[in-house]
């Protein structure tokens, strides 16, 4: 049986007879792998994250979990299962139902929407919450759904993982205000009006001209939008601005009477791209009582190597394209002109610039304390929290998989941070929002 934040004999399980054999076993699996930290502060890390609540504000399900290979309860190929989040010593994460058909973001995808587009986005949020509501159905014993912060509480006193439901993307939901209510029924409580390309809710902050999409094109957030904030008040949900454009944010500081919440972004002072975070933003949401939940994207938390933006210049002029104009645009293909090529020649340059952005050295540890470092500097401690953006190309050398969790609570301390401090971190800050968030909704 797997138990989060349990000991040594979980992850030996060996036969007494081999008593000495997993002693050591014990001794080179429970400190390694782990990015240069002496033994005192692997302990140390180890002992925190088993007394507090540790949470992930931002993991993608994939479509494929709990088939062969991929089951919640095998330490498989993927950067989250129960095995790991055991290992990581990490108490609950928001895994997103999220529905994004692939049109653009990938070697082999086509970069246009075709037909049954949102259909396929509503089918696949329907396939993650049944994977997510089975997970708790198959493993009581390990894994429960948070519905109110005192049931994450709950949940980790009795040792179970603590899954909160939250849910990316207003794309699939159309015009229906509706489903707001219908998902908060079900378990939803966080929602993000954006991802990658405007929606009818509200502006991205990565317009896509394959969706024939241009920048503020709503000015912000759309009549729908502006009602969905005044709807998930009153439902108690949180709204989370990542990925918003900024005056879609801007307009949510103005009409929203609870804390926002960013659950997976950076600071734009440190890689200058409009999915990240400026200074100012950070501040509207803090001023919100809200926070911000860094995220360990490697290429929000560093800026492309200088030899890597070379490459893809060198690719953009093969394909009669102009030199990168900004950091954003190296990072997914997004030239207008490119909404007009066959999908053969589409498909050679997304493959072509995927290799390139493969072989870029990630980002680890160091890059996402000093991100954390800046938004607390800017911010405050009270307003600042983590999270990976797992199955959705988070992932950083030294956290690369829910396993590797109290490896950031180990570069915390290594940064001078109190163990206070780094509870609020890992998940105080986000259950005092919460807390909040709850108490404002209209029963």
């Amino acid at each position: 049986m797997i138990k989060p934040r349990s000991k040594k004999a979980l992850y030996i399980g060996l036969p007494l007879a081999l008593a000495i054999s997993a002693a050591a076993a014990y001794l080179t699996w429970d400190y390694w792998p782990n990015p240069g930290y002496s033994l005192k502060v692997m302990k140390q890390a180890d002992e925190l994250q088993d007394r507090i609540i540790s949470f992930d504000s931002h993991i993608t399900v994939p479509l494929t979990f709990g088939a062969e290979g991929r089951e919640a309860d095998k330490d498989g190929s993927g950067q989250f299962d129960l095995v790991k989040t055991a290992r990581g010593r990490l108490s609950g994460a928001a895994l997103t139902v999220f529905g994004w058909p692939e049109i653009w973001n990938g070697p082999n995808a086509p970069h246009r929407p075709t037909a049954g587009f949102v259909d396929e986005a509503r089918k696949q949020q329907e396939v993650r919450y049944k994977i997510i509501t089975g997970m708790v159905r198959d493993f009581p014993n390990q894994v429960g759904i948070a519905y109110t912060p005192d049931d994450m509480r709950r949940l980790h006193g009795e040792g179970k993982f603590a899954i909160f439901i939250s849910m990316l993307n207003a794309y699939p939901l159309g015009h229906d205000l509706d489903l707001l209510d219908t998902w908060t029924a079900r378990g939803m409580r966080m929602f993000g009006f954006s991802y990658v390309g405007n929606n009818d809710w509200a502006d991205s902050s990565r317009p896509l001209p394959f969706l024939n999409d241009t920048p503020d094109a709503l000015d912000g957030l759309s009549d729908i939008g502006k009602q969905a904030v005044h709807r998930l008040n009153d439902l108690g949900v949180i709204i989370d601005v990542s990925q918003m454009s900024t005056k879609g944010l801007e307009q949510v500081s103005q009409l929203s009477r609870t804390p926002m919440v960013a659950s997976h972004s950076a600071p734009r002072a440190l890689v200058d791209i409009p999915r990240n975070l400026s200074d100012k933003e950070m501040q509207l949401i803090k001023n919100s009582g809200g926070v911000v939940q860094i995220v360990a994207f490697p290429a929000y938390l560093r800026p492309l190597s200088q030899p890597t933006q070379d490459k893809l210049n060198a690719l953009r002029k093969r394909f009669d394209l102009p030199p990168l104009p900004n950091l954003a645009m190296a990072l997914m293909p997004g030239d207008p002109i490119i909404t007009v090529w066959p999908e053969q020649r589409f498909g050679e340059y997304a493959s072509a610039l995927y290799a390139i952005l493969d072989q870029e050295p990630k980002a680890d540890l160091k890059d996402f304390g000093n991100a954390i470092d800046y938004a607390v500097k800017k911010i405050g401690i009270d307003h600042v929290g983590i999270s990976s953006d797992f199955n959705d190309g988070g992932g950083i050398d030294g956290f690369k998989d829910v396993g590797e969790a109290r490896n950031v609570t180990a570069e915390l301390l290594e940064r001078g941070y109190s163990e206070a401090d780094i509870a609020k971190l890992w998940g105080g800050n986000f259950l005092r929002v919460w807390d909040e968030v709850q108490k404002a909704a209209k029963r």
